[in-house]
Parts: C-alpha cells; sequence; structure tokens
C-alpha cells in the first residue's frame, strides 16, 4: 500500500488534468479514453469490458481457464426462474415492468428518470418493480438481486452501454457532476480517491492485485468474486473498496453511489457488456 501512495504524490498533476471543473461528459470522456489510449496502446475499446484481464496477459489466461466453467452460471439459470416466476399478490411479472420485457436492456442502465429526478440504476428498477406488485425490496448487494441482475446482464451480452445524460433536464448533469466529484475526492484515512487507483495507477500491483482502469468498471456486474465465493453487485464492490481505504461507505443504491454508477457508465459507453462475470 505504501508504495502506491508514494506513487501517487508524484502522479498528483495528471489527476489535476484528468478532472477539469469545467469539462463537459463529452470532454471528460475523450480526455479518459486519451489518457488509457497512452498507458495501454494495445488495447482496443472493447477490450476494457474485460476489466484487470485485459491489460496482464497472465492474469489473462488464468481467467480464461475459469470462464470455461463460470461459476456464475447457476445465478444466470435462477434469475430466469425468478425473472419468470409471477407475483403472488398480482400475477404480475419482472417482464411487465420494463420495454421490450426486460430482455437485453441492462446496457441501457443506469438511466435518468425525470419523473423522480434520480439516477435509477437497474437493480433499483427491479426493487420498484417488486414494490409496485406489492413485494419488499431485495438486498442491493448480494443475494437473489445477484441472480435477476446476472439474467439481464446475460440477455444483454454483446450490446454496448448506451448511459444517456438528457440535455432538456439539468438535474441530470448535476447528479453526473455528483458522481464526478466523487470519483476524483479523496477520503478515507488513507486519502484515497477512486482515480488514485484507476486513473493514476492503472495497470499497477497494489499487493498481488493489477489496478483496473476506469473504463468498463460498470459493464461486467455482477460478478462472481473468488474472494466473495459468491455473487455481488457493483455497488458492493464500490463499498468494499471504500472501507480498504477506511472511508465511510454510503449504502447500496444510496443516491451518492448511483451518481457514482451514473459518471462511470457515461464514459464507458461503447464498451460492450460481458457480465455477468467472474473476478478475483
Amino acid at each position: 500500500m505504501s508504495s502506491i501512495k508514494v506513487c501517487v504524490w508524484h502522479l498528483a498533476p495528471l489527476l489535476f488534468i484528468a478532472h477539469p471543473v469545467q469539462a463537459n461528459p463529452q470532454q471528460d470522456q475523450q480526455q479518459f479514453r486519451d489518457h488509457y489510449r497512452q498507458l495501454f496502446p494495445q488495447l482496443q475499446l472493447s477490450d476494457y469490458a474485460n476489466g484487470a484481464y485485459a491489460i496482464d496477459p497472465v492474469a489473462r489466461e488464468s481467467w480464461r481457464a475459469i470462464e470455461e466453467f463460470p461459476p456464475y452460471e447457476a445465478a444466470i439459470e435462477q434469475g430466469e426462474k425468478l425473472f419468470n416466476t409471477p407475483f403472488p399478490q398480482t400475477g404480475r411479472h419482472y417482464a411487465d415492468c420494463f420495454p421490450d420485457k426486460g430482455i437485453g436492456i441492462a446496457h441501457r442502465y443506469p438511466a435518468w428518470d425525470k419523473s423522480k429526478g434520480e439516477v435509477v440504476i437497474l437493480a433499483t428498477a427491479l426493487n420498484d418493480c417488486r414494490a409496485s406488485n406489492g413485494e419488499p425490496a431485495l438486498d442491493a448487494e448480494k443475494g437473489e438481486i445477484t441472480q435477476l441482475l446476472a439474467y439481464m446482464a446475460y440477455t444483454s451480452r454483446g450490446n454496448t452501454m448506451a448511459t444517456v445524460i438528457p440535455e432538456d433536464d439539468p438535474r441530470a448533469l448535476a447528479a453526473y457532476r455528483q458522481g464526478k466529484d466523487f470519483y476524483y475526492t479523496r477520503r478515507g484515512q488513507l486519502n484515497f480517491a477512486c482515480a488514485t487507483c484507476h486513473v493514476q495507477n492503472a495497470g499497477k500491483r497494489i499487493r498481488s492485485e493489477i489496478l483496473s482502469a476506469s473504463l468498463g468498471h460498470t459493464t461486467n456486474w455482477p460478478t462472481y468474486r473468488l474472494k466473495w465465493g459468491e455473487m455481488g453487485t457493483l455497488h458492493r464492490r464500490f463499498r468494499e473498496c471504500l472501507a480498504q481505504i477506511k472511508a465511510e461507505a454510503p449504502p447500496a443504491d444510496s443516491e451518492v453511489l448511483r451518481n457514482l454508477e451514473y459518471f462511470l457508465s457515461y464514459l464507458s459507453n461503447g464498451i460492450p457488456i460481458t457480465g455477468p462475470s467472474t473476478r478475483k
């Protein structure tokens, strides 16, 4: 950890360059891509869907071996079953709550909900669907929500991220900027920001872990992490990262984490959905 921290201070100017206060979302996206293109000239945009495994060839081979018999297959099957099971009180299905019956739409999330005036992630939409059918909310980090998300992500594989920031609603841009500010703000006892690891030190190692680039971070969830021994959501990973830097972690599906996901997803537009996935 200390070696990374020393490296951070040498790269402090880079963080400033990557976070121009007045930059618009399109400029942010272009700057991110230019930065990673310089770091990893061998990678295509679509490669970033594979996280750290796109960067390190040795880790990639081990990951590909696991993916031959992926540990998330059971989650996809159970998710499909849950998705097609009618709600007891109404007889309706999850499919009735979504356009296109919920098939192949994961790349459209997170989305701006103008009526609510907030960012809605796919887990939010699933729990909203449950509420409208008289069912309690699912845990936003693990359990059944990951199975439903696994199935919906699986039906969306190959579609590229398509996060929209509506120009006719300034609240959407404000939410994006709040997510951006969270991403670049140092916090916790270690005084790290998300960008400390994933912009400034992408491709380097922290202990045995390869630090991934932020491009594509939202495309491969939910994930079966070998460390967890089970499926988990992106917000579970956000919260884990915050705990690791000894910072306060907002609840999963909180506004601040939804806005963070909105920011990262917009930057990852054009990268294909590869969830569910396996990660170390």
